[in-house]
């Protein structure tokens, strides 16, 4: 009985050793198309978004994540002072505005 057991172990060693390589090229392929997929295009929109934030000035027209449109007529440090009508002013997170609507 030991004898059959030691057989099926030698014989599964034999194959894991092929199956580790599979299974590492396999795990490596997995990483590669995750990063291309999702990893890289995620961080080239986050760049995008932090160039918007930073290139916003007064008088440009946002809109923001609540749906809010409105003109910005004052800033700070985090947030933006917005006028959405006549001497209706909110104050929102910089990182609340999610596109400035061009002209």
């Amino acid at each position: 009985m030991n004898g059959l057991l030691l057989a099926l172990m030698a014989q599964q060693g034999g194959d894991a050793g092929g199956g580790m390589v599979s299974t590492v090229v396999m795990f490596a392929l997995i990483i590669f198309i995750f990063y291309f997929m999702i990893i890289r295009p995620q961080s080239k929109r986050q760049k995008e978004r932090q160039k918007m934030l930073e290139a916003m000035k007064k008088g440009d027209k946002i809109v923001t994540s609540g749906g809010l449109h409105g003109k910005i007529i004052g800033m700070e440090d985090k947030t933006v002072l917005v006028e959405i009508a006549d001497n209706v002013k909110v104050k929102v997170e910089k990182s609340a505005v999610s596109a400035v609507v061009p002209e």
